[in-house]
């Protein structure tokens, strides 16, 4: 993807390197991009392991959440350094088969992330607006991970495809060979704008919408007196975390298809002489929707934070209470929280913590010894 932004603004007769920039602007450049890559594949990394290790995590939203999480790390671990090096230097390094690995799959990356993110906006539709419907199960779960990963290699094949390398006597260009390189790219760029950008994003709006004003000012239908409110919380907080989700990726991704629009409108915009600093910028802003979606589970969600207070507890800041300890178990309280949507209380895991400690043997052995003293 960064690639056409550098064939389009150099000839191949041009034989200089125009994207030379001084030693600090690179060091500050390289920081800010190495912050993404070292966040977002820690952090998604720590996601994958909350979901995988623990069956209380295994639920329908989940596994969409594990599928945004390894598209992400993917992209962030294979795509954000290399990008950064060849949008800095403006020379390529790595091959042709990467050269194509590097066009390809970023588009598959975000087609693959977002329409998980729809995949979950549709579910919590599903579940919330028509809670008669039956839900998906894990085979069906998987089977859509599976179509959306199909569509997306689909839609990105065209980009290995004319992908190729080429030598001039003073550095090597990586670049998307369209058979019209006047109208293909800007064609291809607009429809890939469409299908993974503007779409999702008019389909997740509405759906939200819909959910938001039946959580926060209706009623929500099926639901029984007995658990209505507890119920209405769960719920609120994962689709107000989604939201969030949603919003974040849409105001990263949005400069970087409005610079690859304008600029294909005006060709003159790529001889700029600080095109390459708003391209770099944009293009951060961008990589960067890979490292936030941990931090907002973390924020927003007790079971994903007590998950990373597990993974970071060798952080002398980082306390692991009861409470977090019990929040990823297998444990059921009573018939009310018998989903994924419910959430242990501070007074369910104290109870939870005081009988599992009399179940102990030690302590099993304790009552029973006090209780023949009390007989006799």
């Amino acid at each position: 993807m960064a690639s056409e932004r550098d064939h389009g603004s150099n000839s191949t007769r041009n034989l200089s390197n125009q994207f030379v920039q001084p030693t600090w602007r690179i060091a500050l450049w390289s920081v800010a991009y190495s912050t993404v890559l070292t966040v977002a594949v820690l952090g998604n990394l720590v996601v994958i392991w909350i979901i995988l290790a623990h069956k209380r995590m295994r639920t329908v939203t989940n596994y969409f959440l594990l599928n945004l999480a390894f598209s992400d790390v993917s992209m962030a671990a294979f795509n954000t350094l290399i990008n950064f090096i060849y949008a800095a230097h403006g020379e390529w390094y790595f091959g042709e088969v990467y050269c194509r690995f590097h066009n390809f799959f970023p588009v598959t990356a975000v087609f693959a992330s977002i329409y998980s993110m729809t995949a979950i906006a549709i579910d919590r539709y599903i579940a919330i607006i028509h809670p008669l419907k039956p839900r998906l199960s894990a085979k069906a779960t998987v089977a859509v991970i599976v179509c959306i990963w199909s569509l997306a290699v689909v839609l990105a094949l065209p980009l290995c495809y004319f992908s190729t390398t080429r030598a001039l006597p003073h550095r090597t260009l990586c670049y998307v060979a369209w058979p019209r390189m006047a109208d293909d790219a800007f064609m291809y760029h607009t429809i890939v704008t469409v299908l993974v950008y503007v779409l999702p994003v008019v389909v997740m709006s509405i759906t939200y919408t819909i959910v938001g004003v039946t959580l926060w000012g209706g009623v929500i239908p099926g639901d029984s007196s007995e658990n209505y409110h507890g119920q209405l919380r769960a719920k609120r907080k994962v689709v107000k975390m989604m939201i969030i989700v949603v919003l974040t990726f849409a105001l990263c991704w949005l400069p970087y298809h409005v610079y690859f629009i304008v600029t294909g409108l005006n060709k003159h915009l790529s001889k700029w002489k600080y095109i390459q600093q708003v391209y770099l910028s944009v293009m951060w802003l961008a990589m960067s929707s890979t490292m936030y979606n941990p931090i907002i589970y973390c924020c927003l969600n007790s079971r994903f934070r007590a998950g990373f207070k597990h993974v970071f507890r060798w952080c002398p800041l980082v306390h692991v209470s009861s409470y977090d300890e019990l929040e990823l178990k297998n444990t059921r309280l009573r018939p009310g929280c018998q989903n994924s949507m419910c959430t242990l209380s501070r007074v369910d895991t104290s109870i939870l913590s005081k009988d599992k400690s009399t179940r102990s043997p030690g302590n099993r052995s304790k009552l029973n010894s006090e209780l023949n003293n009390k007989g006799s």
